[in-house]
């Protein structure tokens, strides 16, 4: 394929095109509709950055969001788009052109009318996701550079979330979810061992990773390797740690709906035993 066909232009970055191979389709990028009419022919060649949507309900959801937003907003947000792209080298799910747009044209509106909006899981996102974290930081940089609209710093945690969600190919709301149920144990935590874990401390960084990775492997299926030797030790030992381990893992097997196999317990009843001695010692 050596050209699109320009069906309608919606704005200078935003076109309809038709696509020898996926029909009609929604094609992003750069001053790509300017000066531009219905038949007229692109060739691909002088395209660098551009996107075509191929997905047809994602199509849609993009032409009404095209309509409603401003073309110099819609332009900035491509350019972050391609700044992922290139430094994920890792395909990203098409709606984030939606997700992310929305997302930001909503979150700059707040901005500007005085409006903020607190994220409970800054913390947790920026452990659990460091490299999606700095991706986004690079995104709210661009805005502010090429918009002159300064987002919050809690809003660097939601477009992190958009970030992984594209990557992973996962649904926003499935990972919002297990920000949640991270934070939900972390309370668990503190009120079970009379303790504060600081956010910014190596100790909460520690347990966020461990919880994260514990998740993932359920989310997965993975079965997790332990004796049978090891768990009747730490119950014996460590009874209060091992009720606690015990308690967070059916949490995460009522929340995820997946079976929680028992190496899990064991593994959490040694990282929080090892959280309560260095709790003791430094008290």
């Amino acid at each position: 394929m050596s050209s699109l066909q320009v069906a309608k232009v919606l704005n200078n970055n935003v076109i309809i095109a038709d696509h020898p191979q996926y029909e009609e389709v929604v094609v992003i990028g750069k001053g790509i509709g300017f000066n531009r009419k219905t038949r007229d022919q692109i060739p691909l060649n002088v395209v660098e950055k551009m996107f075509i949507l191929t997905n047809q309900q994602e199509q849609e959801q993009y032409k009404q969001l095209a309509a409603q937003i401003d073309e110099q907003i819609i332009e900035v947000i491509n350019e972050i788009i391609h700044f992922i792209n290139k430094e994920s080298k890792t395909p990203l799910n098409e709606h984030i052109h939606i997700a992310l747009t929305d997302h930001i044209a909503f979150a700059i509106k707040r901005a500007e009318q005085g409006m903020t909006v607190q994220n409970p899981f800054l913390y947790e996102t920026r452990e659990m996701y460091p490299n999606e974290y700095r991706l986004a930081e690079h995104a709210l940089e661009m805005i502010k550079n090429k918009l002159g609209v300064s987002l919050e710093e809690d809003e660097i945690g939601f477009v992190a979330l958009h970030i992984y969600s594209a990557l992973t190919d996962q649904h926003i709301t499935q990972i919002k979810a297990h920000s949640r149920l991270i934070a939900d144990m972390v309370k668990v935590v503190e009120d079970s061992l009379n303790i504060t874990i600081t956010g910014d401390s190596l100790d909460y960084s520690r347990l966020l990773t461990h919880l994260r990775f514990a998740i993932e492997r359920i989310r997965r299926g993975e079965k997790v390797a332990a004796t049978h030797r090891l768990e009747e030790m730490l119950k014996i030992e460590y009874p209060e740690v091992y009720s606690l381990a015990w308690k967070l893992t059916k949490m995460m097997e009522r929340r995820l709906r997946r079976p929680v196999y028992g190496a899990e317990v064991s593994y959490l009843t040694m990282h929080l035993q090892r959280f309560v001695e260095k709790n003791e010692t430094e008290n």
